[in-house]
């Protein structure tokens, strides 16, 4: 089997690193912001054409308000510490969420940083920020009726609704520190996505990491609901 074309990361773990250190919460942020960085320079290298990174989900603004600031923050750091890399790999910057319920700066920074990284044409890196997917889903019916549409919407056409409809669904979803479900993560998109789940907090993550899952998912037999070839 080939590469996957494009990869979603659950990048789960990082408040239980931190606990298991003797650590606070934002220390384990800090630490998981260098293993983004980390997969998103490997997946580059190795030729990932689309990588979905789930940075900060609708439901988790119900943390402490300390935490979500420092995360807003890391978002923002995010952004411009891996401005010279994306240039430097042509990599482009989206959003995946809902845009208008994140503050303004961080509004003015994800879209500072997609206009700067528009035109270039290597791996696409999409922040998913304020992102739910049940959320997605009802954003896309709410612009398809307003455009008008009140009856007999297809599935292809409620796609092209979605945050990013010329962006493929992701082959393989990974998820790190051991959690069996999908956490409200590309619901729509990853209806046939393989999955992969590691024990492994995520920032302990490297490059062999991503290998393993990628080794992993080579290995499997995708169907789409189908049966296998019987000879």
């Amino acid at each position: 089997m080939e590469l996957p074309r494009h990869i979603g990361i659950i990048m789960d773990g990082n408040g239980r690193w931190a606990q298991q250190r003797s650590l606070v919460r934002t220390q384990g942020h800090l630490e998981g912001l260098k293993a983004a960085k980390r997969i998103t320079k490997a997946a580059s290298d190795i030729g990932i054409k689309y990588l979905t990174l789930y940075a900060f989900s609708t439901e988790n603004w119900k943390r402490a308000s300390d935490e979500v600031n420092f995360i807003m923050g890391l978002v923002k750091q995010f952004l411009r510490s891996e401005m010279d890399f994306s240039v430097k790999n042509k990599i482009r910057v989206r959003h995946a969420g809902d845009f208008s319920g994140l503050p303004h700066d961080i509004q003015k920074e994800i879209s500072q940083t997609m206009e700067d990284t528009s035109g270039f044409d290597g791996m696409q890196v999409i922040l998913a920020i304020n992102y739910g997917g049940r959320d997605e889903i009802i954003r896309a019916v709410r612009r398809y009726i307003s455009g008008g549409n009140i009856s007999d919407i297809s599935e292809k056409e409620l796609s092209s609704y979605m945050d990013n409809p010329d962006i493929p669904d992701p082959d393989l979803i990974i998820r790190s520190a051991g959690e069996c479900r999908t956490s409200n993560f590309l619901l729509w998109e990853g209806a046939y996505s393989e999955i992969f789940v590691s024990k492994k907090l995520w920032p302990d993550w490297d490059r062999e990491d991503l290998e393993d899952a990628l080794e992993n998912y080579k290995k499997r037999e995708r169907r789409f609901g189908g049966i296998a070839n019987v000879a």
